[in-house]
């Protein structure tokens, strides 16, 4: 049987996200990997990380890469330099320097497409995935796409959710915490362990949900 995985907030560390996807989940090209976003910024292999998923892209296997906060700032620099210092503050030089470059504008045309492309969320039918959250309170939640990008929500009242598990990350939860939530059956599952605050007491973890299962899997960042 085919498996539906979601992966969360990998933020430059490509080590581990190698680590999980090819030695612990076992990825194969009958799987659909869902990515939820910041891949990029804090750790130092912001491309390392995009190289892979877009080489993964490259050979056929079934990803769904949502864009976060962090790539949504990155092309909001890239269209409009005035938003720069905001990528800064969150860490964007890291990302720059590790692709060579010191100006966004002299980013390779290919990655900046990459970053344009990606989509704000991904439903089915009985899950829905985003970065962050929705706003509950829009009559139609999936038109605000800031709130996708910057703000969770624990729970969602609006009917358009009923019946569904939303998947999220942006927000960095211990591992227990998480754990706790997937039994517990919550309708609202983070999944960003904070892989990059390996330093950080109850953090260091890039984790993957085994959708169907609803299996955590998790790996250290050492």
């Amino acid at each position: 049987m085919s498996r539906l995985i979601a992966i969360s907030d990998i933020h430059g560390c490509f080590n581990p996200f190698y680590d999980l996807v090819v030695n612990v989940v076992d990825l194969t090209k009958s799987d659909k990997l869902v990515l939820l976003g910041d891949y990029i910024d804090r750790g130092e292999q912001s491309r390392d990380v995009i190289d892979f998923i877009m080489d993964l892209l490259d050979k056929g296997f079934d990803i769904i890469p949502l864009t976060g906060n962090h790539e949504q700032m990155l092309i909001d620099s890239f269209n409009s330099p005035e938003m720069l210092p905001l990528w800064y503050m969150n860490s964007g030089m890291t990302t720059l320097e590790s692709f060579g470059i010191t100006n966004i504008t002299d980013m390779d045309r290919r990655y900046i497409e990459f970053f344009k492309n990606l989509e704000f969320y991904l439903e089915t039918k009985s899950f829905l995935f985003v970065h962050a959250g929705f706003n509950d309170q829009a009559a139609d939640p999936f038109s605000d796409r800031k709130n996708m990008v910057w703000e969770c929500g624990p729970s969602y009242n609006n009917p358009i959710f009923f019946g569904k598990t939303i998947i999220h990350g942006h927000r960095p939860k211990h591992l227990e915490y998480v754990l706790n939530l997937i039994r517990e059956k919550s309708k609202v599952i983070p999944i960003d362990t904070g892989c990059v605050y390996e330093k950080e007491l109850g953090y260091g973890f890039l984790s993957a949900l085994d959708v169907y299962k609803m299996n955590l899997i998790s790996v250290p960042n050492n």
